[in-house]
């Protein structure tokens, strides 16, 4: 074939190596804009797994890349006046200029023709090319051509970095945060060779024009970077190669082909800098490329659609890892306070990638450093591990922080709790669970889900919890009575029938903040009175008093769940014209009255807990700084822990079921809030508990307990 590669970047040059040594018979062509010798960047990290493919695909770039490596298997966080370091993280790096030099003499050597200082408007360069590679990085000119084939979308981050070199050479890779009165600067820097460092400082925008920044020449952010990291420089000077401040962009590409036109590296995806995936991604594009032609010699879709196949998926994994570390230095300002272990652990852990599991084998010492700082015991050898570690509430203390949440089975007999339902939650406590959290318990008839949900609303319905709370405490756990009503989501069939399916015949009448049927099957329910509010408040403080004369250890009052005070709280259930409608603080205003009447009848050494939702999952609905507002209201008002949740305030709900779905608003809430959270969403190995409470994203774990059971 004639083979045309555009962009003469790591990804292309690799790519035309191994397509000519595939079959030298190609005529192969790349063409650069720039001179051979330009490069804007500095230093380039490899992975072990990427290094093996390399090997693999041409062994004597490899050797000469490999033997020009800098490496190194630390990782420092310098924060809060301490430096932590953490071991076992094997990186290798090289410099990007020798990176260039070294495939651009082995294309030469093979006879790949190099076209440098060339322009390239458009594709017509390339009409007589069989094939056309387009390896032209994020503004790539092919992917802006065919825009309307391959279906891109950009995503322009928050922050402004710059990218410089120094002439210091570390000997780990350093993250750097430094306070300002303009606010938070982070430094990302590795060495890449015996003398030399890629040294990248970072900020949000906001901290960017408040340190006037957005005005700085080249110069002046050189000096104003230089000073602001003088002690870490130790003398040192920062390098530029046209360092100017600017926007991360996240490139994400439906299609990465059209016709003969094929997208390689940052042409068809982008991953952020701070999981240092750029070039590894590029160059095992151009592996992949490679085979797949090889494969399919005779059809360039079909070569195209396998490349495809086998790359986004990796690619896409690498791009979700990537958003979540770029969001983590985004939002930093949230850890500050921290305690430089636990910053440290925070920061390791960010994309999900490193678990405290893997930083144990990783750095045992390092590891137990952060279980002894999260235990408070500073003197022990061996320490626990965090979800062993205890939680002292009120008068309280949880002997883990596993907790346990009992489905609802719709077995109650009038509100009144079944055995089978008791023993549900006593095998619970057996289980080794700090906490077990019970179903939903009404406080009244009419604030039950289904016929067969347990209630409160009667003195005679507490025998059965004051028995389960007694049993429950024997076993070494806290009981944790969820009280709640149902709202409008009550008077359905029991669930094993299908949820929210109404009852046969409309059931009881359902109350609602506003007249707003749950689904469109469901009642219409009636939008509360005055009279209605004072009742139903009444009536979550007598079910509290009830619950407290029963031993029960901890009441959690459910504000989510599209239950009735989860409907309150949400702009899409709550359309009130009056002072319990509107902005938050009026929709806020009757889940504090109940929070405030069951915290003046609950014991006051015992914890009050809260459920609640932090985002609708649904346009027009809850917003983040909303939840955030709303968590640090309920703990002024007395609740010592949130139960962070998502979803089912309307049936319309889009919910995000990825992996640790609720663990990021978990931290948004409790590190933002400054309260103690409990967060659940997919938590279902110890390694997974462990880690979000070692790094402060979470207080207590709602584990998904199947994958420990034999049974399956």
């Amino acid at each position: 074939m004639r083979i045309g590669v555009l962009g003469g970047g790591p990804a292309g040059l690799y790519f035309a190596l191994l397509a000519k040594r595939a079959d030298p018979a190609h005529e192969i062509t790349v063409v650069e804009r720039n001179a051979p010798d330009a490069t804007f960047g500095w230093g380039v990290v490899f992975s072990e797994e990427t290094l093996g493919a390399l090997r693999d695909a041409d062994y004597p770039s490899y050797v000469e890349i490999t033997d020009t490596f800098a490496r190194w298997s630390a990782i420092d966080v310098v924060y809060g006046g301490r430096t932590v370091r953490s071991g076992g993280h094997v990186f290798s790096a090289i410099a990007r200029k020798r990176l260039l030099e070294i495939l651009q003499r082995r294309c030469r050597e093979v006879g790949v023709e190099l076209a440098f200082q060339r322009e390239a408007p458009d594709l017509e360069e390339f009409a007589d090319r069989d094939l056309v590679v387009a390896a032209d990085g994020v503004n790539s000119t092919a992917r802006r051509l065919l825009e309307a084939q391959l279906r891109p979308t950009l995503d322009v981050h928050r922050s402004k970095f710059i990218w410089f070199g120094t002439d210091l050479p570390l000997d780990a890779f350093t993250f750097i945060f430094r306070t300002t009165g303009h606010g938070m600067f982070q430094v990302h820097a590795y060495p890449f060779d015996a003398d030399t460092s890629t040294f990248i400082v970072e900020c949000t925008e906001e901290t960017w024009r408040a340190a006037g920044l957005d005005q700085a020449s080249e110069s002046e952010s050189i000096a104003a970077c230089q000073d602001l990291f003088a002690p870490e420089l130790d003398g040192h000077k920062l390098l530029s190669n046209r360092s100017l401040w600017i926007s991360f962009v996240t490139v994400r590409c439906q299609s990465w082909h059209h016709g003969n036109v094929v997208l390689l590296g940052d042409a068809a995806h982008t991953a952020h800098f701070t999981i240092g995936s750029g070039t590894k991604l590029a160059m095992e594009d151009a592996v992949a490329l490679g085979q797949a032609l090889q494969r399919h010699p005779a059809s360039l879709e079909a070569a195209f659609t396998d490349y495809e196949l086998e790359r986004q998926p990796v690619v896409e994994r690498f791009q979700e890892a990537a958003r979540d570390s770029a969001t983590w230095f985004e939002n930093v300002r949230r850890y500050d306070g921290f305690d430089p272990v636990q910053f440290a652990c925070n920061l390791l852990t960010r994309s999900g990638r490193i678990g405290h599991l893997e930083l144990t084998r990783r750095d045992p010492a390092f590891a137990a450093t952060v279980d002894r700082f999260f235990a408070g015991r500073p003197e022990l050898l061996v320490p626990p591990p965090p979800l062993f570690a205890p939680l002292g509430q009120r008068a309280v203390t949880l002997g883990s922080r596993v907790a346990l949440a009992v489905g609802a089975e719709d077995d109650a007999d009038d509100g009144r709790l079944a055995p089978a339902a008791a023993g549900r939650l006593a095998a619970a406590a057996g289980s080794g669970a700090g906490v077990v959290v019970s179903e939903l318990v009404a406080v009244a008839p009419g604030g039950r889900i289904t016929p067969g949900t347990p209630g409160l609303w009667a003195d005679d319905q507490a025998g059965p919890w004051a028995a389960l709370a007694r049993e429950v405490a024997g076993r070494g756990a806290a009981l944790t009575l969820r009280l709640g009503h149902a709202g409008r989501r009550g008077a359905t069939r029991p669930r094993r029938h299908g949820v929210d399916r109404p009852l046969p015949g409309g059931g009881w009448p359902l109350l609602a903040a506003s007249a707003i049927p749950y689904t469109l099957a469901s009642p219409v329910p009636s939008a509360m009175d005055g009279g209605d509010l004072e009742r139903v408040a009444a009536e979550f403080a007598a079910a509290a008093r009830r619950a407290a004369g029963a031993g029960v250890q901890v009441l959690l009052v459910d504000l989510a769940h599209g239950y009735l005070l989860g409907g309150f709280l949400s702009p899409l259930a709550n359309r009130r014209g009056d002072r319990f409608g509107g902005p938050l603080e009026g929709r806020l205003r009757f889940p504090l009255r109940v929070v405030d009447a069951v915290r003046a009848a609950w014991p006051a050494d015992r914890p009050l807990w809260a459920a609640l939702t932090v985002t609708d999952w649904a346009a027009g609905g809850l917003a983040p700084a909303e939840a955030v507002e709303a968590a640090r209201t309920l703990a002024a008002h007395g609740c010592d822990l949130l139960q962070v949740t998502a979803g089912q305030t309307t049936a319309t709900t889009r919910p995000d079921y990825g992996r640790f779905h609720l663990v990021g608003w978990s931290d948004l809430v409790r590190n933002s809030a400054a309260v103690p959270t409990m967060v659940g969403g997919n938590l279902t190995t110890a390694d997974e508990v462990n880690t979000v409470l070692a790094a402060g994203r979470a207080d207590v774990c709602l584990l998904d307990p199947r994958r420990y059971r034999l049974d399956g």
